[in-house]
């Protein structure tokens, strides 16, 4: 037995050598060009250490793949081949076209860990039921009826501007919007009042922060053991937050189901359709029943939430940020938020909606930084690459740089430059389809776009109506992105930085 073990110890470094040689070679087995991989990291060592966030990790890798004139490129994830895509017409077919082929995620998830059942991350028959369970919820009735609520919070917002302004002191645009949107979405998601903005030390918030942490140990985790192994180790993504979200909701179902109360939000939908056990027609004269469980309503309200609070707060973060260094186009968005609410004679639903020239804001801030940089899939049936003999075997993970396509100067020449003009309908026109992804594209779209959009502008809104801004000294420029995250965000520096608010006296 011992001359056995020296044996496969000394052979060991040569088989895990012929085996690197074997993996990393995939993608020029498959006639696909590859970037050359370093072992064990792949391509993606800058990633997977924290030292690269993701959107430039992949957008470094679309540029590279961009100057050898290729359509697609391989790389590897650790051991794992991963496709990606160029070309927009083969976007097109992964997001929409073919999507039959690419409808899951190929994120980790697992029915004993609450918090991985949501939209976002489930796949197959489980994802189609619950978004047609979900859909409903997200009308533009249903938002106007929330509209209210959200308005409320802007009270908020210009207290914490006209602080800063009284003080003379800088304001932390990154930590202000943030606590607007944990108090909208607790509100709307859960019916509660977070009151964040006046106590930045909430539970809400607090719970928050750490749904957005650096994630660096999980996604090691997630990728080399396998899931169905992993479950068994008690490991729960998100653990850390779990409880504080399952008690939450189960009092809150709890409290309204005793006294009879009623709130126009999320939640209020939610249990509507718990009740409900109302008939949803599906495709081919399909019908199912559509009656939420606690559990699938917990971790729903746990995506509402992460979901609706970072990707909205790096938004309005973003955008002024951008104003700040652009005056001309600050003072233009100033101009039609006046025009418009004087018109209607307040804030009210139909002026937003009106807003044309801050909807052209927002999607150029989106396309300079998309809050989710990478759209993942996972090819769930071998898939022939239209105008192409290479064929995406089932399991292989497919990576759609985002942040690539967005800073491709054949779509959007000089990229680095803010210019909200791109978005006109002449423009647009001139760009090829899925060359834009702010919200993904295809049936796996940001089922919640239109609340994210309605609640960037409002918060929006709050602020540029009467405070104009500028940068702080301070400010680092260009900005430095937070690592380890799945979500674009950028790294909060102490105390003196970020904006400098002053009360708007022109326009």
């Amino acid at each position: 037995m011992f001359t056995v073990l020296i044996i496969f110890l000394l052979t060991l470094p040569f088989l895990l050598f012929i085996f690197s040689k074997w993996r990393y070679s995939y993608w020029k087995r498959k006639g696909v060009l590859q970037l050359e991989p370093e072992f064990f990291y792949g391509n993606i060592k800058k990633l997977l250490t924290a030292q690269f966030s993701l959107g430039y990790t992949y957008l470094e890798l679309y540029e590279k793949f961009k100057k050898l004139k290729v359509r697609h490129g391989g790389i590897y994830r650790f051991f794992s081949p991963q496709y990606i895509p160029l070309d927009v017409e083969i976007v097109k077919c992964i997001l929409q076209k073919d999507f039959v082929h690419f409808s899951g995620r190929g994120l980790y998830t697992h029915e004993k860990d609450l918090m991985t059942q949501t939209l976002f991350r489930m796949e197959g028959e489980p994802w189609k039921h619950l978004r047609a369970k979900l859909s409903p919820t997200f009308t533009s009735g249903k938002l106007k009826s929330m509209f209210d609520t959200l308005l409320n919070k802007i009270e908020g917002l210009e207290i914490m501007a006209n602080d800063c302004v009284v003080a003379g002191e800088p304001i932390n645009i990154k930590d202000v919007s943030a606590r607007f949107t944990t108090d909208v979405i607790g509100s709307c998601a859960f019916g509660l009042e977070c009151d964040s903005m006046r106590d930045g030390n909430c539970e809400f918030r607090i719970n928050g922060n750490k749904i957005f942490a650096p994630r660096i140990f999980s996604q090691w985790v997630e990728t080399l053991i396998p899931w169905k192994l992993l479950s068994y180790t008690g490991y729960r993504s998100f653990g850390d937050v779990r409880e504080f979200f399952e008690t939450i909701v189960t009092e809150t179902i709890y409290y309204r189901s005793k006294n009879n109360v009623e709130r126009k939000d999320f939640m209020q939908l939610l249990i509507q359709m718990k009740k409900s056990g109302q008939s949803n027609q599906l495709s081919k004269g399909e019908t199912e029943t559509i009656g939420l469980t606690n559990d699938e309503i917990i971790a729903q309200c746990f995506l509402f939430f992460s979901a609706g609070y970072e990707t909205s707060a790096s938004t309005m973060t973003f955008t002024l940020y951008e104003l700040a260094k652009n005056p001309k186009i600050q003072n233009k968005v100033r101009e039609e938020i006046k025009h418009k609410v004087n018109k209607n004679g307040k804030i009210t639903y139909d002026a937003l909606v009106e807003m044309t020239y801050m909807d052209k804001v927002i999607q150029e801030t989106l396309r300079k930084y998309p809050p989710v940089s990478v759209i993942p899939r996972i090819c769930t049936q071998n898939y022939k690459v239209p105008g192409t003999n290479v064929v995406i075997e089932k399991g292989t993970t497919v990576q759609i740089p985002v942040l690539g396509i967005h800073m491709d100067p054949d779509y959007y020449p000089d990229p680095g430059k803010y210019d909200p003009e791109r978005f006109t309908e002449e423009n647009k026109a001139k760009r090829p389809e899925f060359s834009w992804l702010g919200f993904g594209e295809g049936p796996r779209i940001c089922i919640g776009l239109r609340f994210g959009m309605l609640q960037s502008k409002i918060g929006l809104v709050g602020l540029l109506r009467d405070y104009s801004f500028t940068l702080n000294e301070n400010t680092p420029t260009p900005l430095v992105y937070q690592c380890g995250t799945f979500i674009t965000q950028f790294i909060f520096i102490p105390y003196p930085s970020h904006a400098v608010a002053t009360r708007s006296t022109s326009l």
